[in-house]
Formats: C-alpha cells, structure tokens, sequence
C-alpha cells in the first residue's frame, strides 16, 4: 500500500495514521524519539503490508505485472490500489477526498519534528501538488512510480511502468475491490488486538 491506503486503513486516530504515512521511512528498528502511539502506527504499517504480501488478490495482481517488471510488481501494485482508491473513495469513506487529504497534510505539517527527513522534504510539494486526491488519475501515479524510479540506484525497470495499469486495468480494479475490504477487517482486528492487549 502507498500514503493514501494506509492513511485510510490506519483508522481515525490521528497517531496511527502518521504511523501509516511515515511507515515507509522508517525501516528497522523504530526511532527511539517516535512516541509510543505513533510507533504503535508504525507497527500497524508493516503488519498491513505483510498481510497485503500474502493477500491472494494482492498476489493476483502482482503475476499481472509483465515479467520484465515482476522485481518492483510490489511498488507499482501499491501505486495502483492508491489509485482505485482515490477514484472510488466515495464507497469506502464518507469525507469527501480532498478534506481527508488536507487533514493529513496538516496532521503530517503538525508532527514535523517526527517526520522522516524525506518524507518532511517532500511534504511540501506533496501538499502543494495535493498527491492523495490526484492518484485518481492514472497518469499522475504513472509519473510517481517515474520519481520513485529516479531514486532507485541500481538498475530497474520502473520507469514507464504505469503503462501497465491500462494493460489490466479491469483485473487489477477487481484485485482491489477483494482485497481492501480484507485489509480493512485485517486491521481493525489488529487495532481491536491491541487494544485488548495494551
């Protein structure tokens, strides 16, 4: 999943959806300066992406991924959930879209000192340019997996690979349409959990 589905599966509290919008940035142990509810969120992240490797449509759409690209099919399957997301928030959250983005732009613009250094660098122009609601369109999430390939030091093959979501775009929005529902149950379970636990 990318920002917006684990912004989305965080839940409403605040504490884990910044866990789930700087997940991604944090790898390996957990900063020992990140509060312990935002590490809880954190925490939520990775079991949702473990869960999400394991999926049987998530796995579905991954073998949808041309061979050449199946090394990053994890990275652009993501890209292109967050995408069927945004054009069919409607049916999973009663706010519209850009209220929801504006709240976790602020929320994220509210934590600053927790941030990750690269995701506070890119802060700005993922408000500016409000990334969340513009993943309904396809070519903007085909030039995000271009950014993301530019950072990538060793050779890969992301680059034009948004090409390949009009290749399946039926099979991939039905892969989605199974697949948040059960990462939605999976982590309310998990919060449920460790709430019990906690």
């Amino acid at each position: 999943m990318n920002f917006l589905a684990h912004a989305y599966l965080a839940g409403d509290v605040d504490a884990d959806r910044l866990g789930g919008l700087i997940g991604d940035f944090v790898k390996g142990p957990l900063p020992a300066g990140l509060p312990a509810d935002v590490a809880a969120g954190v925490r939520l992240h990775r079991q949702i992406d473990v869960f999400a490797d394991t999926h049987p449509a998530f796995v579905r759409s991954r073998a949808r991924v041309s061979p050449a690209r199946r090394r990053v099919g994890g990275v652009m399957i993501d890209m292109f959930y967050d995408h069927f997301l945004a054009r069919h928030w409607d049916a999973f959250h009663d706010e519209p879209l850009e209220v929801f983005a504006a709240r976790m732009y602020r929320l994220m613009g509210d934590h600053a000192d927790f941030l990750p250094p690269r995701l506070l660098a890119i802060l700005p122009r993922m408000r500016d340019a409000d990334w969340l609601s513009a993943y309904r369109s396809a070519d903007v999430v085909a030039a995000a997996l271009d950014r993301i390939a530019m950072r990538l030091t060793r050779e890969n093959t992301l680059t034009g690979s948004g090409a390949e979501l009009g290749v399946q775009y039926a099979g991939y929005e039905a892969d989605f349409f199974e697949f948040l529902p059960a990462a939605r149950r999976y982590a309310e379970d998990c919060r449920r959990r460790r709430g019990e636990i906690g």
